[in-house]
């Protein structure tokens, strides 16, 4: 299992602009869910072990941080070419067994995963009420067979953080997972 550390994308960036479809086609975009006063924009995918290990917690702090008013999108930019049980047909599959309670988008161009930087999966941003990125890191520090507990320890300390007008604790520890699976000649400067 290859291990991709995020890029530390800087504190403060602004959130970059995105309009992209659910698997059912639904197109969602980043003015509708900036209306909220906290943004997460989760890079996650289908196949990925780290995912597939936290996937239920995220589900489960979702579901609690949604009421607090912390909004979130989960967005797949894998090439579905060469990773095809990441593809729209499988989203939709997951995201019903999973009752995924936030829009899992699909970045077919892979230029949404580039504007953010993103590296892995998963990749967690957290963006503030002004739209910057306040916090980019790890769910925790529980790995696939590491035998830590999955708590979300680490992204709920940011949001709360944040939800309360206070900066996320610094320094944050990247997240850690399997590389976006970039398409041929796609790759970033960033992504090795």
């Amino acid at each position: 299992m290859a291990r991709t550390p995020s890029t530390m994308l800087d504190l403060g960036t602004p959130a970059p602009a995105f309009r992209l479809p659910d698997p059912g086609g639904q197109v969602h975009g980043l003015e509708e869910l900036a209306a909220s006063p906290v943004l997460l924009v989760a890079f996650i995918c289908n196949h990925c072990p780290y995912v597939k290990h936290l996937n239920r917690a995220l589900v489960v702090f979702a579901r609690e941080y949604l009421d607090r008013g912390l909004e979130i999108v989960a967005i797949n930019s894998n090439d579905v070419s060469a990773y095809p049980e990441d593809g729209p047909a499988r989203m939709k599959a997951v995201a019903n067994s999973l009752e995924y309670p936030f829009p899992y988008l699909f970045d077919e161009s892979q230029e949404v995963a580039r504007a953010y930087r993103a590296a892995c999966t998963p990749d967690f941003f957290l963006f503030d009420g002004a739209h910057r990125l306040a916090y980019h890191g790890q769910f925790d520090d529980s790995r696939p067979q590491n035998g830590k507990p999955i708590t979300g320890r680490d992204l709920r300390a940011a949001a709360d953080a944040v939800l309360a007008g206070r900066p996320a604790a610094s320094p944050q520890a990247t997240s850690i997972g399997c590389s976006i699976k970039w398409r041929p000649g796609n790759a970033p400067e960033y992504a090795g």
